[in-house]
């Protein structure tokens, strides 16, 4: 079987299929090589003329049912995965054993290799990710360079901001982020990488410098099916590193993963253990922020940020560890996490006018995510801590009771309902989690619609109450069956507030 090879140019440029050059193994089944290639797409409705299709073959959608779509927009090469009765001569077909893989291996040639000319950061875990890329962030942009970040909330390019699909977005798409970053001449990249991503081979042929470990925890099990698999796919990240790998030693995965690394590259731990080698001491949490001293193989300095609790620190820790890979200053460092006001969706505090409670929105959604906020909360609570909560349908059960339990062991009023639910039933999902509330000590009511239970949860709010609205964080959309609907959470605690007055 011959190979097929690919030519590295960028996208507008003409590629010759026959001077494509690499390792692919191809067989054609249709036409010839000796055809002009304009772009790559692997969805048929983005298709120009002189394109090339590439047919993906996902978990509810297969490519190959749209290749003929793709022919009549003006692709002129279609790359499969499986015998394609296609009769069009004017169309090459090339036929390779996984498009999947093909895909990210053409997508980071077409476009020059362009991670390999960024300083690209990894950040990997169950919690935290996004609050650790925004402080990273901040950390390059005080020491004057120019950073962008691609995660949950979007992908930041010199201050333009552009939606992502995923968290960490297909091969194709991530290489044209790239390529448009080292077109704006933008030095580092921080990115959210999900187990999803690894596992499903979008982050192949990226080079990463830097990987961050931030935590594991129960989470996607209807994917991963068990935590070993979740781990596991993890792990991944920290075998291509080229400069540093980051562990949050306190995390039993972290220190698991430290010992089972066969990448050779130098390794920072940090966390609240003394053999870290960035820690936290003479920690002072309050309604304000937190205060500690901050240990580090450069020299300590003392730090008073404005994130709440001690998960923050931990995230602190953690880009405070990716400066040191970078020889970051630590006044430099200091600086930069004490001007970080917040993230939204990330214990995001909802300015409200004269009113004597508060109402926070969190991103939320897994049995560890939800006991740290409520434990940050319980901090500095002075009335009752409301929480508003659901769980996502088709996701994996299991953490269901469980949240219930530990919302009702840290909240004072639980108010279960609905959250994304898809194409399950919501009652059920809500009596999913009811099952774990029950064996709390909160009281509590299920309220399906999402909108009256916000509702409820203010009309009936009393002096100096904390109402945390969890789960959605940054979302403002829920997904009923196939439907995106739109649900901007903060917009509708105001209106609801409006109303009221």
């Amino acid at each position: 079987m011959p190979l097929l090879v690919i030519l590295v140019k960028r996208q507008g440029d003409i590629l010759e299929l026959k001077k494509l050059i690499g390792d692919i193994q191809y067989e054609v089944l249709r036409g010839n090589t000796d055809i002009d290639i304009l772009g790559i797409e692997n969805d048929s409705r983005k298709i120009k003329k002189g394109y090339m299709f590439v047919a993906i073959k996902g978990f509810s959608v297969d490519g190959h049912e749209y290749i003929h779509q793709a022919i009549d927009k003006g692709a002129v090469c279609i790359m499969v995965e499986r015998d394609i009765d296609i009769r069009d001569d004017s169309v090459t077909v090339i036929k390779v054993q996984n498009t999947l893989d093909v895909l990210a291996y053409v997508s980071s040639l077409f476009y020059g290799e362009p991670s390999k000319k960024l300083n690209l950061i990894g950040v990997t875990g169950t919690n935290g990710k996004t609050s650790v890329t925004y402080l990273v962030k901040r950390i390059f942009e005080e020491n004057s360079k120019k950073t962008s970040v691609i995660g949950t909330l979007g992908s930041i390019i010199n201050d333009k901001k552009i939606d992502n699909k995923n968290t960490t977005p297909d091969s194709l798409t991530l290489q044209r982020l790239f390529s448009r970053m080292v077109d704006e001449e933008i030095e580092f990249c921080v990115m959210e990488v999900s187990s999803h991503a690894l596992d499903l081979k979008r982050v192949e042929h990226v080079d990463y410098q830097v990987g961050i470990f931030t935590n594991l925890t129960e989470d996607h099990l209807d994917y991963h099916i068990t935590m070993e698999n979740y781990y596991k796919s993890k792990l991944k990240l920290f075998n291509i590193t080229k400069k540093y790998n980051i562990i949050n030693v306190d995390d039993t995965y972290g220190k698991r993963m430290i010992n089972e690394i066969s990448n050779n590259v130098p390794l920072i731990t940090y966390g609240f253990d003394k053999k870290s080698d960035v820690t936290a001491k003479n920690i002072l949490y309050s309604s304000s922020g937190v205060e500690f001293n901050v240990l580090t193989p450069k020299g300590s300095i003392p730090i008073h940020m404005k994130l709440l609790g001690k998960f923050n620190v931990y995230n602190a820790l953690a880009a405070i560890s990716c400066g040191i890979a970078y020889d970051v200053e630590l006044h430099v460092i200091k600086k930069a996490i004490e001007s970080m006001d917040g993230i939204k969706g990330r214990f995001e505090l909802i300015p409200l006018k004269n009113k004597d409670f508060s109402v926070i929105i969190d991103y939320a959604h897994t049995p560890d995510g939800l006991e740290k906020v409520l434990t940050t909360i319980k901090q500095f609570a002075q009335g009752r801590v409301v929480v508003v909560f659901g769980a996502g349908g088709n996701r994996d059960k299991e953490k269901r009771p469980i949240m219930g339990e530990i919302v009702s062991n840290l909240a004072d009023m639980c108010i279960v309902t609905s959250d994304n639910p898809r194409f399950e039933d919501p009652d059920r999902i809500i009596e999913d989690i009811l099952a774990g509330v029950k064996k709390g000590k909160a009281k509590y009511i299920a309220i399906t619609d999402r909108k009256e239970a916000i509702r409820y949860a203010l009309e009936n709010a009393k002096p100096k109450d904390i109402i945390l609205l969890a789960g959605k964080g940054h979302e403002t959309y829920t997904i009923i069956k196939d439907k995106v609907i739109p649900f901007n959470e903060k917009q509708i605690v105001l209106d609801i507030l409006k109303n009221i007055d």
